[in-house]
């Protein structure tokens, strides 16, 4: 392959515009040479945005040409696997929106062909920020102690503000029926949607999770889907997580925190700082606890579009965005389902790859 790496995104939707587009702007040597999608308003607005040469209707088409060395999946939910899986299929790099899956079983079909090929694939949430990955030094490290607990807490107002935008983007001024509320169409809910990206988070900081406890329920949103969700994660290490989600949040949340025997670390997405706690006295409980601001400059700001051209040009897999990760996420979610469903405990029988130790 050469440096120039050439780009073909299935869907033509929101995430393409908000995300994709925008971020693949800041990498050089990346470039979209062919977009498909549903709507020719939408193909040709973001063709001329961002001088893509040809836009096509037809997802075969992307796959099947010669003029792409690379896939970004940005259909909804249930075709993720199905296209990711033709794309590893032509040998081609993937770059896989979130969630992998709402089954396991096409969860585990998409791992066998990423292990069973060399393509790169890079499966969404993308955790490799800064926060995350100086928070995951501290544990690593054992500025922490031992890890007894961790949170984390990604809520927004609903899919019909984040569509809202989306037709700003477009100039639209149609009111489509939001599929995110269709459970014939979307399999999920808010779990799938928004908590995914809280279960990420905690896994890349405190590992595996060996048993999911959760409740989901409906509050606001017309739907039988859940839009609020709480998961009580049993990690392999013997730590305990809690991880909230939903779509009635409307003030934003995107929070995380790790706490353990000598500390706490602490994000929220408001401060661009990582704050870490520790006691001022090991025999005063009532001493003022000691703050400091966490150092970021190890970790420079990279997308994940920039991330996984490295991964690409170095023949790497992504170590917290990997396959089998996304597939660890995905039998936490069902396990998460199933729990709330038979009100269980259920085990999880996967591993991430990526334990931070």
């Amino acid at each position: 392959m050469s440096d120039e790496l050439r780009v073909g995104i299935i869907g033509a939707g929101g995430i393409a515009a908000k995300l994709h587009l925008p971020e693949m702007q800041t990498v050089p040597g990346m470039r979209v040479t062919l977009l498909a999608g549903r709507k020719e308003s939408r193909l040709k607005t973001l063709s001329e945005r961002y001088g893509i040469p040809r836009w096509t209707h037809s997802y075969d088409e992307v796959i099947e040409s010669d003029e792409i060395d690379a896939v970004i999946v940005a259909v909804p939910h249930p075709l993720h696997v199905t296209w990711g899986l033709k794309a590893l299929n032509r040998g081609l790099h993937v770059f896989m929106q979130k969630p992998l899956s709402t089954t396991l079983e096409e969860a585990e079909q998409f791992v066998q062909a990423t292990e069973a090929g060399s393509a790169t694939v890079l499966a969404l949430p993308y955790v490799s920020s800064p926060p995350v990955l100086a928070a995951r030094q501290l544990v690593q490290d054992g500025t922490l102690g031992t890890v007894s607990a961790a949170r984390a807490r990604f809520s927004h107002g609903g899919p019909e503000v984040y569509y809202a935008g989306i037709q700003q983007i477009f100039g639209e001024q149609s009111a489509d029926a939001l599929w995110f509320f269709d459970a014939s169409q979307a399999d999920a809910g808010a779990l799938f949607d928004m908590g995914v990206y809280a279960i990420a988070r905690l896994v890349a900081l405190v590992g595996s999770v060996s048993a999911v406890t959760a409740r989901l329920t409906t509050v606001a949103k017309p739907t039988t889907l859940e839009d609020t969700a709480a998961v009580l994660l049993d990690f392999a290490s013997g730590a305990l997580g809690v991880a909230e989600t939903g779509w009635c949040d409307a003030a934003r949340s995107a929070t995380f925190s790790v706490h353990g025997t000598a500390g706490r670390v602490m994000h929220d997405f408001r401060d661009p700082e990582l704050r870490l706690l520790k006691p001022g006295s090991a025999v005063n409980e009532d001493a003022p606890l000691l703050e400091e601001t966490v150092d970021l400059a190890a970790w420079p700001v990279q997308n994940a579009h920039q991330h996984w051209a490295d991964c690409i040009r170095q023949g790497t897999q992504p170590e917290l965005s990997s396959a089998a990760m996304a597939r660890h996420i995905t039998e936490i979610m069902l396990a998460a389902q199933e729990s709330s469903r038979t009100r269980r405990t259920v085990e999880v029988h996967s591993r991430c790859g990526c334990e931070p130790q």
